[in-house]
């Protein structure tokens, strides 16, 4: 796994963001302000040592997973005794793999077991939604080789098949109604049965954070929305 740290001296505030399957910090750099630190963890192709940031007095700590990275803060928090403030899951649950509350696994299966460039570009098109939105964020797309993304994928797939017992508490769980990576409607059954998580549903795609100029933005209009599907801003 690697870590990607953005930290100010003065910042009282961390926002941990535990990313999806074939991703990097370029998907986020422009999501980051200087009035808070930034941690992203990705790439999870190998059981390594979990890199943590100096010890460091926090007033207020979010925790973000996106897709795969539900999966991953609750897999991770164990290890870490990861206690936030705040917690959020967007367009993911802690099952990924499962043909009831996540991406079917005939669908998981077949996209390890044939993935190439142009399983790859498809996957990229799925993220943003729209051929038009791909084209818009060539900065975004992660440059790595084939055999990374295959790695990490078979790395998740192996992990994610274990068996473990759930103790992550989300405050707030996002579903996007267009996304085409992780079935809408598993999502939304899952996270309808966690009754201490606020759902919101919204038409965005499965990478939605452009939908806001920062994370504080988004932070703040998740917390401050009602619960059950709001229209796009």
């Amino acid at each position: 796994m690697k870590t990607y740290i953005k930290r100010r001296e003065a910042n009282k505030q961390l926002i941990i963001l535990f990313g999806t399957w074939g991703t990097d910090h370029n998907l986020f750099l422009p999501l980051c302000r200087d009035d808070h630190d930034f941690i992203l963890y990705y790439n999870y192709s190998a059981d390594e040592p979990l890199i943590l940031p100096e010890k460091k007095t926090y007033e207020h700590i979010t925790v973000i997973g996106w897709s795969l990275g539900v999966w991953a803060a609750e897999y991770m928090a164990r290890s870490m005794n990861l206690k936030p403030d705040l917690s959020i899951a967007v367009n993911g649950t802690p099952f990924p793999a499962d043909n009831r509350y996540g991406i079917p696994i005939p669908v998981f299966e077949g996209t390890l077991n044939r993935l190439d460039k142009r399983v790859i570009y498809k996957y990229h098109l799925r993220l943003f939604g729209t051929k038009r939105e791909l084209e818009r964020h060539p900065e975004k797309i992660s440059k790595r080789e084939l055999k990374s993304f295959e790695d990490e994928l078979r790395w998740l797939y192996n992990r994610i098949m274990e068996s473990y017992e759930i103790s992550f508490k989300w405050d707030i769980a996002l579903t996007s109604t267009m996304d085409r990576v992780f079935p809408y409607d598993n999502m939304y059954k899952y996270w309808e049965s966690r009754k201490e998580t606020k759902l919101i549903s919204m038409p965005l795609p499965h990478y939605p954070f452009f939908n806001w100029n920062s994370f504080g933005e988004m932070i703040e209009s998740l917390v401050q929305a009602p619960s059950g599907v709001i229209s796009q801003k």
